[in-house]
């Protein structure tokens, strides 16, 4: 259906009509007859004089033409929002000059969407948008792929959890086919997506390059859904994450994504935890590790994966050169599973390994032991388990707190924390990826901390996707905690 807007908004009804062009950024704010409604008044510009001796912009002027840009902005929204009959959010209003744009739960429906998409036409602030569980359907995503292909600021869309359907993939399918907006991580998940849906965002992801970050989690993609993922990230160049967690995926499903990734030479993260890949998966899982060079996280927590799994994806580890975080929480093996699993590591001179997340896996002192040669052989890595009750490594979580120790260390000589952390970095940065810090830190002999408190030194240091922070602020809370509470 066609809308027909009145004069005074010619720009609404050229978005709608797809003509809109670049006098959309010249928009400014214009006296109307009616009164705009709002949760919270927009605030009206002044118009300042000049005197005759500026003769070019000042602070001042450029502070104010900004000022009566965003107005501008903001008068589009509201009226945008008479027309279609919703309530203004005042939270998009007060936020429209932020990055971050945090629209999850606000009740959109469908023109509440269309409404902000307008606005967000001429918006060259904000680059991530979260529009979680705002029943948009696929009217609203049809608004927001006609945004995008005029806002090229854009880069992050979160739009799970929005009732999209098959309809909805369709015109997603339609817009990544022939993207150049500027748009690079998608978040889809909880939209009801099945096959018919998969295959029509698979074909357009084979082609596409943009996206490098995708999110398919809680759908009900199943084997046929894994066949068109698998052949796209075959053909794919651009994607380095996939969350497939929460889907049901099964052996078929898991062979043929591990198919594609034969081939695929960019994706860096996936996530398959909370399906049902059994222990044939793990085999598929183990094959593809054995020549795949590129993948650096899996997830596969979760999976009806036992010892015989274990041992499946173990012959993958063995050769494995760029592998750092693989997660096994939650699937049926025991510490003999384990067992196998850092052997693996540990014949593998070239393994990168930094993490395996066993968490529910009892271990004994035996493991412990073994576990020590391994780690002794690669510093960088630490692996997750579940000691058993009584067990003497419990003491460990007794010791005195290493941010303690170290600024004891510091103290005694004359030096500052940061000084000792800089120390431990080639470079000399404030940052270091967290394998790089785990191994400088026990293999460093100026402070005796082991792995146990290595590991609750990252945790509070601020790891924030797989880089420790030890830059001033964060570095001085956890010294002044450490102060206060003497043990961790």
């Amino acid at each position: 259906m066609h809308v027909q807007f009145p004069p005074k908004l010619a720009v609404l009804q050229a978005f709608w009509d797809g003509k809109i062009d670049d006098t959309l950024t010249e928009l400014a704010p214009h006296s109307s007859d009616d009164m705009l409604y709002c949760e919270a008044e927009a605030p009206s510009t002044v118009e300042k004089e000049k005197t005759a001796q500026e003769d070019s912009e000042t602070d001042l002027e450029i502070e104010d033409t900004e000022r009566y840009y965003t107005t501008g902005q903001r008068e589009l929204y509201l009226e945008a929002c008479k027309l279609m009959g919703v309530v203004p959010a005042s939270y998009f209003i007060r936020n429209m000059e932020e990055p971050c744009m945090n629209l999850n739960h606000h009740g959109l429906g469908p023109n509440g969407t269309k409404a902000i998409a307008i606005a967000l036409v001429s918006n060259t602030t904000i680059i991530k948008l979260e529009l979680e569980d705002n029943c948009i359907t696929e009217e609203g995503v049809l608004s927001l792929v006609e945004m995008l292909q005029e806002n090229y600021y854009l880069q992050e869309l979160n739009i799970s959890n929005n009732k999209i359907g098959l309809e909805g993939a369709k015109i997603l399918s339609d817009f990544l086919q022939g993207n150049t907006s500027s748009l690079s991580k998608l978040k889809l998940s909880g939209n009801n997506f099945k096959e018919e849906a998969a295959a029509l965002l698979c074909q357009a992801l084979s082609s596409n390059y943009r996206i490098r970050t995708l999110a398919l989690s809680h759908n009900e993609l199943s084997d046929v859904g894994g066949e068109y993922l698998g052949q796209m990230l075959s053909l794919n160049v651009g994607l380095q994450s996939l969350d497939l967690s929460w889907n049901h995926f099964h052996t078929q499903g898991a062979t043929a994504l591990c198919n594609g990734l034969r081939s695929n030479v960019t994706l860096k993260a996936l996530d398959l935890s909370m399906n049902g890949l059994g222990n044939e998966g793990a085999l598929a899982l183990g094959e593809v590790l054995k020549i795949n060079s590129c993948l650096c996280y899996l997830d596969v927590s979760s999976n009806n994966i036992n010892n015989e799994g274990a041992s499946r994806i173990s012959k993958g580890l063995e050769l494995n050169e760029t592998l750092q975080v693989l997660k096994l929480f939650l699937n049926p093996m025991s510490m003999e599973g384990a067992v196998v699993l850092i052997l693996s590591i540990k014949r593998n001179p070239k393994s990168r390994m930094e993490e395996l997340d066993i968490a529910n896996v009892l271990v004994t002192e035996q493991f412990i032991r073994v576990l020590d040669g391994v780690c002794a052989i690669h510093p960088q890595l630490d692996v997750v388990h579940k000691t058993v009750q009584g067990f003497s490594t419990k003491k460990t979580f007794q010791w005195t707190n290493p941010m303690r120790m170290i600024q004891s260390y510091a103290e005694q000589q004359k030096i500052t924390v940061l000084e000792f952390f800089k120390s431990l970095n080639s470079a000399g940065s404030m940052t270091m990826p967290v394998g790089e810090f785990r191994k400088a830190l026990v293999q460093q002999n100026k402070v005796p901390i082991n792995r146990y408190q290595v590991r609750e030194l990252i945790k509070k240091l601020d790891e924030k996707k797989g880089i420790v922070d030890f830059s001033g602020g964060g570095a001085m809370q956890v010294v002044t905690a450490a102060g206060e509470e003497g043990k961790c």
